[in-house]
């Protein structure tokens, strides 16, 4: 390889205003990003090794001219949530002359939509990535390449952690399979890993956790399959073992969480064999409450469980359910908020993800909303605390969209009271404390007084301190974990006022538009009795307009600029439609004066 010899991978930066980044909870404990890009760095192990490759992230570090400048080429991995930044790194990279490769689940699922790109890869690229490179090196890649058959992942090679800035991170990521054997409607995760998961072995995945323990890697591990026990038999059997040797050979140096189905609670030997691994935490998307939604959206696994019994035994087992919840089914009526909020409330999870349905490009649901004429616009893929959906809801938008602020307001409030009684009650569910409770060392200690010496003075800081003297004696053995949990807190708090005041900010812009149209009418009505009162009633129009879009403008400046885009959007529709009423006004004023004026002159 001549002309290409040095490799620039990058990932776009994520969005700060979301509840999955746990922005501000990571700053008690000075990390950077929860989690790695996984996807790049697996990548990265499979350049020759006489390439030179180096691995940007911009969530934890500045994308520099001169790494662009440095590179022959640049890859870049990005979700649909990266869109803007992805563009803005093409942009940059094409300015300066480089060949720009875009791969990952976005240009999997909407590479119709990037320009720019001189070369896009569809799907998984395990097998076919040292193919791309010899026709990159002889000047034959082509622009597209397709979806490959899904590969052999049993024995991929140990991702390149060594390119990462670990000690930024709050996670680190491994992965055992892709695919997942359900058909759920709105997920593109079977659409394009197929439905029977593949599985690495089980020595393929202990070489990585050997390579980060190498490396110095101390916390959690995120086991990023798309359904960890899409071939339970194999975990169980197979899999789970060798953790639990490898994690007590080593000192238990980490805790595992990772993402599952909700069956997972109805296998009495599954859940022993995760807790015994040191598995304390998995994401479920349960979704909603209402049968009749979970039909419609193909989650038939939920529709078999008892869906509270299962939550409950999981919990026992000592390992936190993180559960997703989805707000927009065709089937949802009005009782669907207060009956979320109960859920979410009486089966204690404090972590709970509610978003907005969104169809995305490549699932099942797009397509049939697509039939259907439904379809408004690109999803944003922010799918917690956006607003907006992009399909044409059966529920009344604005229904929909005061329905879910009530429940954001509830699950986090603004005393955060709702939280802390959820984080108590999962806490005293646990039965099984051997291998839940973290280990307490001096970094544990700062960061307890960091939490102490900031949490304490917020609008919820008798309610955070009540909490933690309550399970100080009633779970002292797992006082670190109420901890972590008061931490994480803050971060939904801070997300939620954010989220809310923007929607407050969007009332008051509609309210203004409101109150300009009907001066509009107003003017339109008074002002033709003579032409001086018609241009002192436009005159007055104009300098009302003016105002009233300084205000705007004016409140949407006191945000976080990561909650500006959607507002920004609102107050340009606003000004323009203000902007045409206005002219609209000047022609029916001003029309007839001068046809009466030529008719005189006449």
């Amino acid at each position: 390889m001549d002309k290409y010899r040095k490799f620039l991978l990058v990932y776009p930066r994520v969005p700060d205003n979301t509840y999955w980044s746990y922005k501000h909870a990571l700053k008690f404990v000075k990390k950077k990003s929860a989690m790695p890009p996984l996807g790049l760095a697996t990548i990265a192990a499979r350049f020759p090794d006489d390439c030179e490759v180096r691995l940007i992230d911009m969530n934890v570090e500045p994308l520099y001219d001169t790494w662009i400048k440095w590179a022959d080429a640049v890859f870049i991995s990005a979700m649909i949530v990266q869109k803007q930044s992805m563009e803005d790194v093409i942009r940059r990279s094409k300015q300066m002359g480089k060949t720009v490769v875009a791969g990952g689940p976005y240009p999997t699922n909407s590479s119709n939509e990037i320009t720019g790109a001189d070369h896009i890869l569809r799907g998984e690229v395990d097998e076919t990535f040292g193919d791309f490179l010899a026709d990159l090196e002889d000047g034959t890649a082509k622009p597209l390449y397709d979806l490959p058959a899904h590969p052999d992942i049993s024995n991929n090679p140990v991702p390149r952690f060594d390119l990462l800035s670990l000690h930024s991170y709050g996670s680190m990521a491994i992965q055992y399979s892709r695919g997942c054997p359900f058909h759920c409607e709105f997920c593109d995760i079977w659409t394009v890993y197929g439905n029977r998961p593949r599985l690495k072995s089980a020595r393929t995945l202990l070489s990585e956790l050997d390579t980060l323990y190498s490396l110095g890697w101390k916390g959690a591990v995120f086991l990023v399959d798309d359904n960890f026990i899409g071939n339970r038999g194999r975990v169980k059997k197979e899999l789970l073992p060798a953790l639990k040797d490898w994690q007590e050979k080593h000192g238990r140096p980490y805790h595992f969480f990772t993402e599952a189905s909700i069956n997972m609670a109805d296998d009495a030997e599954l859940m022993a064999g995760m807790r015994e691994a040191g598995f304390n935490s998995v994401f479920i998307g349960i979704e909603t409450p209402s049968p009749e939604g979970l039909a419609e959206t193909g989650k038939t696994q939920n529709l078999k469980s008892d869906m509270e019994a299962a939550v409950k035994n999981i919990q026992k087992n000592g390992i936190e359910v993180l559960a997703g919840f989805i707000l927009g089914f065709d089937n949802d009526t009005a009782e669907i908020f207060d009956r979320q909020i109960e859920f979410i409330q009486k089966n204690a999870i404090p972590q709970a993800m509610i978003g907005l349905l969104n169809a995305l490009p490549g699932t099942r649901l797009y397509e049939r909303l697509k039939a259907e004429g439904r379809i408004l616009s690109q999803s944003c893929g922010n799918n917690t605390h956006s607003m907006q959906t992009n399909f044409k809801t059966v529920m009344d938008p604005e229904v929909l969209r005061r329905g879910y602020r009530k429940i954001l307001a509830h699950l986090y409030d603004f005393r955060l009271k709702n939280y802390f009684d959820r984080c108590s009650h999962m806490l005293d569910r646990i039965e099984y404390r051997e291998f839940y409770q973290r280990s307490i060392g001096a970094e544990e200690v700062k960061v307890f007084f960091r939490s102490l010496l900031r949490q304490s003075f917020t609008p919820y800081g008798i309610n955070y301190l009540k909490y933690l003297v309550r399970n100080l004696i009633k779970n002292r053995d797992l006082f670190g974990e109420a901890v972590t949990f008061s931490i994480y807190g803050h971060h939904y708090h801070t997300i939620t006022r954010q989220t809310l005041k923007k929607e407050k900010i969007a009332d008051i812009l509609d309210k203004k538009y409101r109150k300009f149209t009907e001066l509009v009418n107003r003017y339109s009505t008074a002002a033709m009795s003579g032409s001086q009162n018609q241009m002192n009633s436009i005159m007055k129009l104009w300098e009302m307009r003016m105002k009233y879009l300084k205000q705007m403008q004016n409140k949407i400046n006191k945000l976080h600029t990561d909650y500006r885009a959607e507002l920004s959007r609102k107050y340009t529709d606003l000004s323009a439609q203000m902007l045409d009423m206005m002219t609209t006004l000047e022609k029916r004023m001003l029309t007839p004066q001068t046809e009466a004026d030529l008719r005189g002159n006449t």
